[in-house]
């Protein structure tokens, strides 16, 4: 019951975030251009921010641990690999492909994930969190930007592909998460400090991601769209809240992997699909319907299925 009640806490509140942003957008206090414009602060601004945030004080010298890294860059990439050739056979629109693509794989696992660890081992944390977060995060962002940038629907199937491989890189080497994601590597890498005024200032901008991202979401969020688009996103909800954790889970504890390992792999692998899927899938010209219904479902559903999670792995005596 502890782990239920402790699951709703963490995400019933991100699910209320985009009712609410959807209510004020029927009373028309927000309207689309307003959610425009939240959407592009949260991606080139508000994100970059908190991935930087994020990373900037980790210890990553301190509590390195290759072969848990490894295996986190070694399952992201599968997973990635694996429901990407799946979605050729269930969806056949390039554009919702992207989006199918991206939100059954990307874990909220910076927003979620160090908050999990952190109320089920406290102080005795020994830094699996970033470490999952350094093995997973960069992939997510590389891979969703590569995805997006050749599912885009403004492409044209005749595309010549030097150009759309070159426009891709550029799309990488540009994209404000990943070059937050970089500086705060180098941050941590290098211990620079980070003077209190500075150090209040980036994490007051980077409180406004999450909020933000969430409530222009639920603004723009189309109701009779999403519903034409409801066995997509059941699919990738499943995907990532049953299936990833379901074939992984049992591999990662075959390799000896336990407590808190255990516990920030299950974040990685099925904890709800993050706000920054719709926020990037919008800024890079795609409709977002389809991404905005795989966050809505799963954010509700890891309240249970997290706990459902952590049930059979603390019955096991593997946490």
């Amino acid at each position: 019951m502890n782990n239920l009640i402790f699951s709703l806490n963490a995400t019933f509140p991100v699910f209320l975030l985009m009712i609410f942003g959807y209510f004020l957008n029927k009373i028309g206090f927000i309207d689309d251009k307003a959610a425009s414009w939240m959407n592009k602060f949260v991606f080139k601004i508000a994100l970059p921010v908190l991935v930087f945030v994020d990373l900037a004080d980790q210890d990553f010298k301190g509590t390195w641990n290759g072969k848990f890294v490894l295996f986190c860059f070694l399952v992201t990439i599968t997973s990635i690999g694996v429901i990407s050739v799946f979605s050729r056979a269930l969806i056949k629109e390039k554009g919702k492909r992207g989006e199918f693509i991206q939100g059954a794989y990307r874990s909220s696992a910076a927003l979620l994930g160090l908050a999990f660890i952190h109320n089920i081992y406290g102080d005795a944390s020994t830094g699996m969190g970033p470490l999952m977060i350094l093995g997973s995060v960069p992939l997510y962002n590389i891979f969703a930007v590569i995805i997006l940038m050749f599912t885009a629907e403004t492409e044209s199937e005749t595309d010549d592909k030097n150009e759309l491989i070159k426009k891709t890189a550029v799309g990488i080497a540009k994209n404000p998460i990943i070059i937050g994601i970089a500086i705060g590597l180098i941050w941590s890498l290098f211990r620079i400090p980070r003077p209190v005024i500075f150090e209040n200032f980036t994490e007051n901008i980077a409180r406004l991601a999450t909020p933000m991202g969430l409530m222009s979401m639920g603004a723009s969020f189309d109701i009779k769209k999403a519903l034409k688009e409801i066995k997509p996103a059941l699919i990738a909800s499943f995907i990532k809240l049953f299936v990833l954790a379901g074939v992984f889970l049992p591999i990662a504890v075959s390799l000896g992997f336990a407590g808190e390992q255990i516990v920030a792999i299950l974040i990685m692998l099925g904890s709800s699909t993050t706000v920054s899927c719709y926020i990037m899938a919008k800024n890079m010209g795609h409709e977002g319907v389809l991404s905005s219904s795989i966050i809505m479902m799963t954010t509700f559903g890891c309240s249970f299925s997290l706990t459902f999670w952590l049930y059979i792995l603390r019955s096991l005596g593997i946490i």
